[in-house]
């Protein structure tokens, strides 16, 4: 029997275009001139999903969506008029004790300045806590308020949200807002920084602005002022202008030690209530001959030679007249 002769694969040239998938799995000998559709499509693919989440991503960081790590050194923490007046120790250690076990949860906000600077919106006491903890950067949101007022909006409401202000942060914040021309007046300003706080809620902060503006440099420890005393030294400033001066004076001389202190002296100034306001008067005038007419406030007082029974006994008819009572009732 004759042997049979093996033969050798044949080495087959794939005309160009027509390449597969199953060429460039299985035939890993054959060289191809181009690539194949599928690799083409890929690719294609490829590039245009990435495209796609840049884009994404381009339009959060535009918008304020992207949460980015920041330097804390590159953040300007008094780019606005801060709300909040102290830091509480309680509530700072609190929040220390939870960034140092949890880390960051929560971003800051701010807005991009020049020179890779940023002005800090909200966020002051994460940032304080996270310097206290030896921490470098900070999580951030970059925001692009179209307004200083709506940068103001924006830290104001996340402060009362997370740890209320108090009504005197509040009503200082206000004026200063006023003071460096973001708003015309303190109205404008509780009404747009205050605009989902009720009618009520938004008048006593409008007390509490007469409050700073009278004493605010006297006072060592105005966030401790509970909300009744306040409004009633308002109230008494309103009706007596000499007592805020003289409770600022007063305040001046002899500084309190403690928010107890400081206090318990307003508390006495307004126990103690305000001077009595001089009565008006007006000068005599000769209402008839020789008789003058002197009024005060509350009363009025005929003088003169005029001034007799005839004209008492005028008087008591017209009164009576004038009351609707007959003459015979006036007679008597």
């Amino acid at each position: 029997m004759a042997k049979r002769k093996r033969l050798a694969p044949a080495q087959l040239e794939v005309p160009a275009g027509l390449e597969t998938k199953a060429f460039k799995d299985g035939w890993a000998g054959v060289r191809r001139s181009t690539p194949p559709i599928a690799d083409v499509a890929s690719q294609a693919a490829s590039q245009a999903a990435f495209e796609e989440v840049a884009g994404v991503l381009e339009t959060a960081r535009r918008e304020g969506r992207l949460v980015q790590a920041l330097p804390i050194a590159a953040i300007e923490v008094d780019h606005l008029v801060r709300d909040r007046l102290v830091l509480a120790d309680e509530d700072m250690e609190a929040l220390t004790q939870s960034l140092a076990a949890r880390g960051q949860q929560t971003p800051v906000e701010v807005v991009a300045l020049a020179e890779g600077r940023y002005g800090l919106i909200s966020g002051w006491r994460r940032i304080e806590a996270l310097r206290r903890l030896g921490q470098s950067d900070v999580l951030a949101m970059i925001r692009a308020p179209e307004t200083a007022s709506d940068a103001y909006v924006a830290m104001i409401e996340e402060n009362e949200i997370r740890a209320g202000l108090s009504f005197y942060e509040r009503a200082r914040l206000a004026a200063e807002a006023v003071r460096i021309g973001v708003y015309r007046n303190a109205g404008a300003a509780v009404a747009a920084l205050f605009v989902n706080a009720p009618a009520p809620k938004r008048s006593k902060i409008l007390k509490f602005v007469v409050l700073h503006r009278v004493l605010d440099s006297a006072l060592r420890f105005p966030a401790a002022i509970p909300e009744k005393l306040g409004l009633a030294l308002a109230s008494a400033i309103e009706a007596d202008a000499p007592m805020g001066n003289r409770l600022r004076d007063a305040l001046r001389k002899t500084p309190a030690s403690d928010a107890t202190e400081e206090r318990a002296r307003l508390e006495r100034a307004l126990k103690k209530g305000a001077a009595p306001a001089p009565r008006k008067s007006v000068d005599p005038i000769e209402i008839a001959p020789g008789v003058m007419l002197e009024q005060k406030q509350g009363r009025m007082v005929l003088r003169g030679r005029g001034v007799d029974d005839a004209l008492a006994t005028d008087l008591r008819a017209w009164f009576a007249a004038r009351s609707g009572n007959s003459d015979q009732e006036a007679e008597k």
